[in-house]
């Protein structure tokens, strides 16, 4: 029988790549991630799958070690993000200058990365008083109106989310590919306006969801291919 872990992590890793455009479906990524390679997908897309499963582990890591969040420490998930897909990026702050596709939101110049993630991280300190669905879902749309790296910015900004969200004892929120339309509008609006309610209301509701997926985990066990 599959864990409350293994499918909480399949079901993570598949969504928050799905959102960003990798075809692997459900079981394909289960496969994967078992180590199966599937026909008909690309190299990039297996390591997006094995490697935002390495991230969450050392998302776990830190929670457990009660580490407190560090710039090292997001660059550190984003070179696991961006590991064998482009190891020159991975871990280190964009070079140029980004645009978010479909977004109104302009992402600061590459040069004032490094002083806005610094910003980010004293807010972060500050911050502390906040409910940690309303801490963890300001903390996501901070980091993605910086844009810090040149890719993978939205994976790992989900893992910073979660981060949150698990150190002060809340399940992970998985924010579902069916609902990346809407994720996305209230996730700009958020950081347009500065105003983070929009963006808080869908992490609440995968938090609920990761809990109706304890729920069931209890109450009625794990299908053979690590569905509820």
């Amino acid at each position: 029988m599959a864990s409350l872990r293994e499918v909480l992590t399949l079901d993570w890793t598949y969504n928050s790549n799905a959102i960003e455009g990798n075809t692997l479906t459900l079981q394909e990524t289960k496969v994967v991630l078992e180590g199966i390679t599937v026909g008909g997908k690309t190299l990039r897309e297996h390591l997006e799958a094995t490697n935002h499963r390495d991230a969450i582990e050392c998302v776990e890591e830190i929670v457990a070690k009660r580490e407190a969040l560090t710039e090292w420490q997001i660059k550190n998930i984003h070179s696991l993000v961006l590991r064998g897909i482009s190891d020159k990026d991975a871990g280190r702050y964009r070079q140029g200058n980004v645009l978010i596709g479909g977004a109104s939101t302009v992402p600061p110049d590459a040069v004032h990365v490094p002083q806005e993630m610094n910003a980010l991280l004293v807010w972060y300190e500050r911050s502390a008083a906040l409910h940690p669905v309303e801490r963890a879902a300001e903390l996501h749309t901070r980091f993605v109106k910086i844009h810090p790296f040149i890719d993978g910015n939205g994976r790992t900004g989900r893992l910073l989310l979660n981060f949150e969200l698990m150190k002060s004892g809340y399940p992970p929120a998985v924010i579902r590919t069916q609902d990346r339309q809407t994720y996305y509008r209230v996730l700009d609006e958020a950081c347009v306006t500065g105003v983070y309610d929009g963006i808080s209301t869908p992490v609440a509701e995968a938090v609920q969801r990761t809990l109706t997926l304890y729920l069931g985990l209890i109450g009625g066990g794990l299908s053979k291919n690590g569905q509820p």
